[in-house]
């Protein structure tokens, strides 16, 4: 039988009422210590019923009688609540709100050239991009990551942001917000180093290399080390795959779309495997010492 991690509390909250729920309702589990943390653990085919009975009746209930498979309608958070355990992936956004007001979706070139890959200057009709090496010898070291804030369009924009918002705040309720800051900053600059290599010098931004490396991480994490918050709705990740694939051949540009940062993806994707592989490893091992 897989066990895994339903839920981490403070060791301040009091959760003898649940466990005594949990008895009477001869769920197997478990709850262990970690510092300041108590962990609850349950098999991992009961993971979402334990959730959503704690998510109703944190403080155990002495009158309720129910089977261990009674379906519960899980409390919805607020979205204030969401913002409070999404601070990072909050943050991530507005800055690219922001930053779609400053550059005027990519069509205000003079404030769009300080948060590209390549810093340019505009001749006519053309652009002339500074190499890499002496905008960093400038110290505009900002530029290995900024990318990922710049956007082209409202559909670009709004698209990446409902993505970032879904799988940001599960890494960060799992993992911590340092550990999406860290993950973010890495996939922007791997996606943005393997698109400067594949296509040479040239406009690109957003945040879908990122996206992409978001979605291999919690992939391999879920695979290696299952958790109710990494189970990912199903057909999300075919989907992403496929499109993926899409815009690879080349279809969604002869379709008018725009040029795809492919590589960007593909980079992105390669990184967050990696990364999955790692942690959801480490997780492993630590949930069977």
């Amino acid at each position: 039988m897989n066990v895994i991690e339903v839920m981490r509390l403070p060791l301040a909250v009091d959760l003898s009422g649940f466990v005594g729920l949990l008895r009477r309702l001869q769920v197997p589990h478990r709850v262990s210590e970690e510092g300041e943390e108590q962990v609850l653990w349950v098999a991992e085919g009961l993971a979402d019923d334990v959730l959503q009975l704690y998510q109703r009746f944190p403080e155990g209930d002495a009158e309720l009688e129910l089977p261990a498979d009674a379906a519960i309608e899980p409390a919805r958070p607020s979205f204030a609540e969401q913002l409070r355990s999404g601070k990072v992936t909050a943050a991530v956004l507005l800055a690219c709100l922001v930053v779609a007001g400053v550059t005027g979706l990519g069509e205000n070139l003079a404030s769009l050239s300080w948060l590209t890959f390549l810093d340019f200057r505009v001749q006519g009709d053309y652009l002339y991009f500074t190499p890499l090496a002496d905008s960093l010898a400038q110290g505009q070291w900002w530029r290995l990551v900024s990318p990922m804030l710049v956007h082209f369009g409202v559909l670009h924009l709004a698209m990446n942001g409902l993505w970032y918002w879904e799988l940001g705040r599960r890494i960060e309720q799992r993992q911590g917000p340092w550990v999406l800051a860290a993950l973010t900053l890495l996939f922007s600059l791997v996606s943005n180093l393997a698109q400067d290599l594949a296509g040479g010098p040239s406009l690109f931004g957003g945040l879908s290399g990122v996206l992409y490396g978001l979605l291999g991480h919690v992939w391999l994490y879920q695979w290696l080390a299952p958790h109710p918050l990494f189970r990912l709705p199903r057909g999300v990740l075919v989907m992403m795959l496929v499109w993926l694939v899409v815009c690879m051949s080349g279809l969604v540009s002869l379709l008018g779309f725009g040029q795809i940062a492919n590589a960007a993806h593909v980079g992105g994707l390669l990184i967050g495997c990696l990364s999955g592989l790692l942690g959801g490893a480490l997780a492993r091992r630590k949930l069977s010492a």
